[in-house]
């Protein structure tokens, strides 16, 4: 019969340690659960091509995604195009371009660039890639807004 040594015994403790702490708060990232997203954003039909598309869940971190060509975004949480967490959020469009001290773009209208007041929602229980988020001028259209010197 062999006999084990401390060595051994003391590395067997700590597999044996390792695994009850897995079973007992699991081994995921710590992160909460995430769904990929992805989709579009559309003003009076037609597609956004400037800013960033942000999602926020109520009591845990927001996801954003770069909008591209297309009107196209990804959304990200914690890594690249991981998605949302599940369920029913607001969200926001933020399309502002910088163009010098003095001046910047607007390529959506103001109200949408913040979520408490944009009045857009959007809804991810299962992974996606056809959300698509309608905007409107309401008459209006891109502008350029001016900084005056004081």
């Amino acid at each position: 019969m062999r006999v084990c040594g401390w060595g051994e015994w003391r590395w067997l403790a700590a597999v044996i340690l390792g695994v009850a702490t897995c079973a007992m708060v699991g081994c995921g990232d710590g992160r909460p659960k995430r769904v990929r997203a992805a989709g579009r954003v559309l003003i009076d039909g037609k597609p956004v091509e400037y800013g960033f598309v942000q999602v926020v869940p109520e009591g845990d971190r927001p996801a954003t995604g770069k909008i591209g060509p297309g009107g196209a975004f990804r959304l990200t949480t914690y890594d690249e195009n991981d998605g949302v967490v599940p369920g029913r959020h607001r969200a926001a469009v933020i399309a502002v371009e910088p163009l010098g001290a003095a001046s910047q773009k607007w390529h959506v209208p103001k109200k949408y660039g913040d979520s408490t007041t944009a009045g857009l929602e959007i809804e991810v229980n299962e992974p996606t890639d056809s959300l698509e988020i309608n905007l409107t001028w309401d008459g209006g259209q891109p502008f350029v807004e001016r900084f005056g010197q004081e």
